[in-house]
């Protein structure tokens, strides 16, 4: 870290006890936290690192320690809170500068974390953390081949986190270099085997690969980690519906329309759940609810209409295949299904005769 500040002596009561920690007790627990930050025990290094705020607010190594932990713990206005403290105390602190464009970045604030990370590049241009933000900045920009570039300058300098080798994977992937960008997530998931991100990019790339298999595998361990996760979930769905699995396809679908409801997709995966799994009555609720969504989609009528068709309401599913055919009347879908329930149609005539 940049700056560490004297440790204070242990104040002591009247009676002569210990009211703070030694010079020893601390310098022991500083210790300890920075072997949890190595260690990626997050939890216990901020616990650990805030402990030690407690003796010290203006410690720059220890607002510095805590920074890193909240990061990877996700508490961004709080890991902007201590950076800055750490950047006021020393302007001159690169990790500073840096843990505060980090954060800034996640808050969505890009202007003021692109001005930090150049300051932060400015005092060190050998700092892995601003080599990630600048590649960050660049993805979300959609420039892959800058990110690349900044990816793989990061991993020249710290080859270990497994964040970094998961942009370049993001990176390489929006080039389209998809086995590279396999690999590069792989080893990704081999420094971290639990990093979310990387878990649903190889999910990603399965799916173009139509291994459909293997995403099942890797969305159920990304959902062990983050079981209300829309994305993971969304990709989960997504192959269980290609394979045929319709009855685990609708356990993951009532967690998507309830967690996602304002989705036309969640209620697209939940459709084709229910109808999967011969649930037609329900499904023909969910068309509705989707139609209101998209009133001029083809696709929708026509399976509103197949819908009624397999329900034997085949009046119903003539006048709605022949709305879907004003949409588009050279929809194939949507004219066989209108053939087929006009012809059934007939034939219930026939019978009532």
């Amino acid at each position: 870290m940049d700056k560490k500040a004297e440790p204070k002596q242990g104040k002591h009561t009247m009676d002569g006890s210990a009211e703070s920690k030694t010079v020893d007790e601390l310098e022991k627990l500083r210790h300890e936290a920075h072997e949890h930050l190595q260690a990626k025990q997050w939890h216990e290094a901020r616990t650990a690192f805030n402990e030690l705020l407690q003796d010290n607010h203006e410690d720059v190594d220890v607002l510095l320690g805590l920074a890193l932990a909240l990061d990877r713990l996700g508490d961004y206005e709080k890991m902007y809170e201590m950076a800055q403290s750490a950047a006021q105390i020393d302007p001159s602190s690169a990790l500073a500068l840096a843990c505060k464009a980090r954060a800034l970045q996640k808050l969505d604030r890009i202007s003021e974390a692109t001005i930090a990370n150049d300051q932060a590049l400015l005092l060190d241009t050998n700092l892995a953390l601003a080599w990630f933000n600048r590649c960050g900045q660049q993805l979300l920009q959609d420039h892959a081949e800058e990110a690349l570039r900044y990816a793989e300058r990061a991993i020249e300098l710290d080859p270990s986190d497994a964040r970094i080798w998961c942009n370049k994977a993001l990176a390489l992937l929006r080039m389209n270099r998809t086995y590279e960008a396999l690999e590069a997530v792989n080893q990704s998931l081999d420094l971290d085997p639990d990093f979310l991100l990387s878990l649903e990019t190889k999910g990603e790339i399965l799916r173009r690969y139509a291994r459909f298999e293997e995403v099942i595998v890797t969305m159920d361990h990304a959902l062990e980690i983050a079981p209300d996760e829309v994305s993971t979930l969304n990709l989960m769905a997504n192959a269980l519906r290609t394979s045929g699995q319709f009855e685990r396809l609708l356990e993951i679908t009532q967690r998507l329309v309830r967690l996602a409801p304002d989705s036309p997709l969640s209620w697209d995966f939940h459709l084709s759940a229910l109808r999967g799994t011969a649930r037609f009555e329900e499904a023909s609720e969910i068309i509705d609810r989707i139609l209101e969504f998209d009133p001029t989609n083809v696709r929708y009528w026509m399976i509103k209409a197949d819908n009624l068709y397999r329900l034997q309401r085949y009046r119903e599913a003539v006048s709605v295949s022949e709305y879907a055919l004003k949409i588009d009347d050279e929809y194939p879908p949507a004219r066989r299904i209108h053939e087929k329930a006009m012809r059934m149609m007939y034939q219930q005539k026939k019978r009532k005769k």
